[in-house]
Formats: structure tokens, sequence, C-alpha cells
């Protein structure tokens, strides 16, 4: 079963409140109910159709005609197919669907909202399980005014929702797994939300980890690469005679590089400072190590 039919199946089981059914069912209608002379709405998840099943008959005591087919999709799926024929257009007028946009009362205060936002998921909502892909929620709808619609409600929580078009509908989406996870919340999933929040604190620590061994392994080939260098520079000094040109501190360092070619510049004025007695800063060193690579760099350029 995949994470949206989980976070689907949670959200269809929490306790009906009396008060906030209208949002949730005027959001199911509205994207996945079909309105002519009956209403019918058809939904791939069992759990959703029993959701459906219970608000319309606690709202309007009409027991709905259940049909279950087989989809023509490539998985073949049951549908569930839910038909009202009695108080149509009241549920209609009711439900406000005869308006793109629902009306104010629908969603007037936080709690119709959340109602509202459950029954969209419901319908038409997908989210992407983390442990397998990339943080993404989205919503598919009909129209860009709709569309708007449900991005704003979202957005009424903070949650960086956008929209753009897809072939010939509108999807609404978040891609911030932090933004996911406060939706789970909003959605009262709470299940999904303990999963997902597990999942992204694995995958954050994971990265992290990554980011900082592949930091590591930088400095370490930076490193490796700096030393050699200076080895080049002497051994290119010493082959033409040169060393003798540098201060004494100077061909110290040249040849305690040569002693120790692995080590950072630090680690080898540790070792300069313990060996000599003479105490000698990563600085310092860096300092003695920029007059070899001038000298270096001055027989190259006499060769040349």
């Amino acid at each position: 079963m995949s994470f949206t039919s989980n976070v689907k199946n949670e959200i269809s089981k929490l306790e009906i409140i009396d008060i906030d059914n209208i949002a949730e069912l005027s959001a199911l209608i509205k994207t996945i109910g079909v309105i002519d002379k009956n209403i019918k709405v058809s939904t791939e998840n069992a759990s959703v159709a029993r959701r459906i099943y219970n608000l319309i008959k606690r709202k309007y005591q009409i027991i709905p005609k259940i049909t279950v087919r087989r989809g023509f999709n490539f998985n073949k799926n049951l549908i569930y197919i839910l038909e009202i024929k009695n108080k149509v257009d009241f549920i209609i007028e009711d439900l406000s669907l005869n308006n793109n946009i629902p009306s104010l009362y629908i969603i007037d205060d936080e709690d119709a909202v959340r109602s509202y936002i459950k029954g969209l998921f419901m319908g038409v909502g997908s989210i992407n399980d983390p442990a397998k892909s990339r943080y993404h929620l989205e919503f598919f709808v009909n129209n860009k005014e709709y569309a708007d619609f449900v991005s704003d409600l979202l957005n009424k929580f903070n949650l960086n929702s956008k929209v753009i078009k897809k072939d010939n509908k509108y999807m609404v989406y978040i891609k911030e797994a932090e933004k996911i996870g406060d939706f789970l919340r909003i959605v009262n999933a709470n299940e999904s939300l303990f999963y997902f929040e597990d999942i992204r604190i694995y995958r954050d620590h994971k990265n992290m980890t990554n980011r900082l061994n592949n930091c590591e392994q930088a400095n370490v080939n930076k490193i490796i690469e700096t030393a050699n260098n200076q080895v080049k520079d002497i051994e290119l000094i010493m082959d033409v005679g040169g060393l003798d040109l540098l201060d004494d501190k100077t061909k110290e360092a040249a040849i305690y590089r040569l002693k120790y070619k692995e080590e950072s510049l630090l680690e080898l004025s540790e070792i300069i400072s313990l060996e000599t007695g003479k105490p000698i800063t990563k600085s310092g060193l860096h300092h003695r190590f920029d007059k070899i690579k001038t000298l270096a760099n001055n027989i190259r350029n006499s060769n040349k």
C-alpha cells in the first residue's frame, strides 16, 4: 500500500465532527464528484468511500447507492461509486457546489479550512513516500481559479504551496519536507506524520554525514595536493643545487617536508616544534613555504 493510501486511510477514519463535515463533503464532491441529475462520487480508496457514505448519511439522512467496478487503468483497481439521487438540488446548494469557488460559509473558520483540506487530500491529494523518493505533495484540479483557491487555503498555514499547469490540469504542490510535515499535522494524520518525520530525520542525518565526509575528504585531498606541490618545489630547487640559497629556517622547513611528505602544515609545524625545540606556528611554516614556492617559480621561469 502506498504512503498516499496510508494517509488517506488515516484521515478517513478520524472522528466525524458534525460542525465541519460540510466543508469536508464540499471538497470531496467538488474534486471527485460528477453532478448531473444525480451526484456521483468515485474513488479507488475503500476507506474514503466509507467516509463519504457516512458523511452523506449523517448530514442528509440519505443512503447513497454504492457500485463497485473494476477500473480500466493499468492496475485495474476497484472503483467505488456512490450515487445520490435524493435531495440533489438541496445538497448542491448546501455544499456550495454551483460555484467554482465555494462560498465563505463553507470555510468560515480555521477548523472548517482544515476539514476542507482533509477532503481535498482524500479526493485528489498525493504524497510521495519519503523513504523511496523526493519530498513532494500535490493536488490535481481542473482549473486555474480553483487551483489558486486551494493554494491560498494551504498558504493560510504558511505551507509555501505553488501552482503550475500540467497537461490540461493544474497542480498545486508543496516541495519542502518541513512544510509537508506541517501539512500532515494540519490534517491530523499523526501516525503518518511520525513515519514521515522518522524518515526525514534519518535522511537529514545521512545527508549531513555525507556532506561532512565529503568535506573531510576534500580537505584531505587539498592537504595532499599542497604537500605534493611543496615536495615538487623543493626537489626542483635541489636539482639545480639551490637549497643553500634558502635561509636556515626555510631550508629546515624544506628538509622536514621531504621527510614528512603527507602531513598537513599544522601537523608538520608540531613535528618541527617538538623535534627542534623551536616553536613554529602553522602560519610561520606557511610563510617559509611561500619563500620556497617563489624560488621554485623563479627557477621554472629561468628555464623557460
